[in-house]
Formats: structure tokens, sequence, C-alpha cells
């Protein structure tokens, strides 16, 4: 595995590659890497001549109520892991050698961000489509690999290739999760030990939900009510949100047809986690 930490390096590497006709597959992450992180990498694998990982705390996604220094940071145990995953480059700049001064142009996303986490987090995914396509230029790849447990993410994305003619490809990963359901992320390790057996119930009132509906439910607002319920009833954290929207237009539906989400976002105390699932019906 080739560890490059410059842009310059990284870039001209890529050209090279691309230049001899392989296919490249990429995973861009913030690190702390785990199960579901190398879930996309083993599909990487599978698809693509050369895999790409890049690991990249990006500030400009975090709000100014966010702690960027508390996300949680492993270095050496991520190459341990993008070793064993049989990455081919780790791409690991530095915040100065990603924003050496303040930059002059910025990504501003429009469409997909005022539903969800784009709601309660303002700016946020502009730092997220900023980063990327600062990344997308400098490794190059021929398909891009995201987790749906962030499916608003992924649905912003989609419209980042679209729009900005990326000849790339978006590969959506099913969610990765613990025994008990809960969607593996780098921030389970902040719950406590309460919060940790509560933060099950996440999946399971989707899944519930789920089965409302299977039976034949259909409006909207019912749904959502008996999520919120769920959760009040059988977690301590603060509910950030319930809702449910077309996808991956995002848009705001009344009664319940096609293809939509249901995601959650629930506040503990020293963790937010998010959790969705797609129906389509």
């Amino acid at each position: 595995m080739k560890v490059f930490t410059t842009i310059h390096d990284m870039q001209t590497e890529m050209i090279k590659l691309k230049k001899y006709g392989k296919t490249i597959g990429f995973v861009p992450t913030m690190g702390y890497l785990h199960d579901g992180h190398m879930s996309l990498l083993k599909k990487a694998r599978q698809e693509n001549d050369l895999v790409v990982l890049s690991i990249f705390v990006n500030p400009l996604q975090f709000g100014p109520t966010e702690d960027f220094s508390a996300y949680p940071r492993n270095l050496d145990r991520d190459k341990e892991i993008a070793l064993n995953e049989r990455v081919d480059y780790l791409f690991c700049p530095s915040s100065v050698e990603m924003y050496p001064r303040q930059p002059s142009v910025k990504v501003v996303v429009q469409e997909r961000i005022d539903v969800m986490c784009g709601k309660s987090r303002p700016g946020h995914f502009d730092g997220v489509a900023t980063v990327l396509t600062k990344l997308f230029h400098i490794v190059k790849p021929n398909r891009v690999y995201f987790g749906l447990k962030d499916a608003q993410q992924v649905a912003v994305v989609d419209w980042l290739i679209k729009d900005f003619h990326f000849p790339i490809e978006l590969i959506p990963c099913e969610t990765v999760r613990e025994e008990d359901g809960l969607a593996k992320s780098s921030r389970n390790t902040n719950l406590l030990e309460q919060e940790r057996g509560e933060a099950r119930h996440l999946y399971k009132s989707l899944l519930s939900a789920k089965e409302m509906i299977d039976d034949g439910e259909r409006d909207r607002e019912t749904v959502i009510q008996f999520i919120t319920n769920y959760l009040l009833n059988n977690t301590s954290g603060s509910i950030d949100y319930v809702e449910i929207y077309s996808y991956p237009e995002l848009k705001e539906m009344t009664m319940l047809t096609g293809t939509f989400i249901i995601a959650l976002a629930v506040k503990f105390s020293h963790a937010r986690l998010i959790d969705n699932i797609i129906i389509t019906i």
C-alpha cells in the first residue's frame, strides 16, 4: 500500500494510473474506520483494478456548535485496517494541505438539504460537496462508494456528480449493523453504557414502522407519530427529527407511495446518531 499526504504526489500517481487504463474505486472517509467502511472497501476491491482510500477529517463540514477537534482519530489503526483490506493507495492529507488558504470558491448545495440532517446543520453539505469536488479531481476515480446510513449524503453526492458531469459512477452500499441492529458508526464509541443499550431501538422503531406500512398504513403523519412515540418511550435521547420523504428526490409526500426514506436522528449526551430505511411500495 502506498501512502500519500500531498495533493501533488497523489494526483500525479492517479494520472499515471489512468494512462495505463486502470479502473479506480474510491472510498472517501474521515477515518476511524469500522466494519461499515470495510464493507465499502471490499466492494471496491471486487469491482476495480485499484482501490483508493482517503482519510481526511474535513473542517468545512463541521458547524459552529460541533467540535471538530473531538472527532475520533486513529491513523495508525486505520492504516492497519487498510492493509488488511488490500487498499492500494491511502491518501491522508492535512487540513493545511487541503486548505492552504481561505477558499476563494466553495460548492454551495441548493437542493435536498433543507430536510433531515441538512435542516439542523446549515453549511454541512456545502463542506461535504466542496471537499468531494477536490477529492474527485485529485483521485480521478471510476467509481465512488458511500454507505446508505447517511442516505441524504448519498442523494447530495448523486447530484454533485450529475451537475458537475464527473465521469464517476456512484455506488450506494447498504448500512452495516451491529448484531442488535445499531448502524455502525465511529460516533457509537461516545455512547454511555445505558445509551448504547437504548440505541438499538432506533432501528427497531424503523422496522416496526415498516411493519405498519406492510400492513397497509399509508399516512405519513401516522407513521412519523408512531416512531416518535416509540423513541420517546424507549430512549433517553433527544429526538432531532423523524421524517419521511421521496427518495432520492427528498420531496415531501402526504401519502406513502413509490420509493421513500424514513429517517431519524437522536441526540444522546455525547453522540448524535442517525438511521434510516428506504422502502418501495
